[in-house]
């Protein structure tokens, strides 16, 4: 019986969404690391595995998303890991609340990324705005919220990059920013899906509020030459 597309979501995205941007061959790939620093190797095999060790690059990182904790592969050591809880979403809950948002474009990238590094959403290198479509929040010309998509493959988008600068949180910003992302993608045909950390309880709930469900939990493993 075949897997659920989101059962290895970076695998699948590397050879979906993310397939013109990737780097590597049939052992193993990565998305080009200007993007962001997600590989998958095939399988757990010798040759896939040192194939992608040799994917990771020199003072750099390559990002994990396993159903199931692999080892780190042979030249290589592990730097951070955690549990991820993968959600999906149906339909979305709740009425959304007028909110003057923008589409953000190459022009917003300084500040994008900013924002990305302020409050760490997750991973966000100098093109990952280009992944999908983002919107943000501006308040006094200054970026403020944004969300936005990340991993494709048909059927299943990614919402990702949510984000609300420190000094505007409990306002609702990031919340209306979902609801517009994931009500996009369900327009498009696609089923919104997230990854959030497994022990930040209140976030997961906060997403189930939203519409979105636990499917699966996921393992993250970050992993540097070693």
């Amino acid at each position: 019986m075949p897997h659920h597309p989101l059962h290895r979501p970076v695998w699948n995205a590397l050879h979906g969404g993310w397939k013109p941007l990737v780097q590597g061959d049939g052992e193993a790939l990565r998305i080009d690391p200007r993007y962001g620093p997600f590989a998958a190797a095939a399988d757990d095999g010798p040759a896939a595995q040192g194939a992608l060790a040799a994917l990771v690059p020199e003072g750099g990182e390559a990002w994990i998303v396993e159903p199931d904790a692999p080892a780190p592969p042979p030249g290589t050591r592990l730097v951070r890991e955690a549990v991820l809880a993968q959600m999906v979403a149906e339909e979305i809950l709740g009425e959304s609340a007028p909110v003057d948002h923008i589409l953000l474009t190459d022009a917003d990238a300084e500040e994008m990324r900013a924002l990305a590094l302020l409050t760490k959403p997750g991973p966000f290198l100098p093109l990952t705005h280009r992944l999908g479509r983002f919107i943000g929040i501006r308040e006094g010309g200054k970026l403020i919220a944004m969300a936005g998509e990340r991993m494709r493959m048909p059927g299943f988008a990614e919402v990702s990059g949510v984000c609300t600068h420190p000094d505007h949180r409990g306002r609702g910003h990031a919340k209306q920013l979902m609801r517009i992302v994931a009500s996009a993608m369900l327009e498009r045909g696609e089923t919104p899906f997230l990854h959030a950390y497994a022990a930040h309880e209140a976030t997961v709930a906060l997403y189930e509020r939203l519409g979105f469900r636990v499917r699966a939990r996921m393992h993250m493993m970050v992993i540097a030459p070693g």
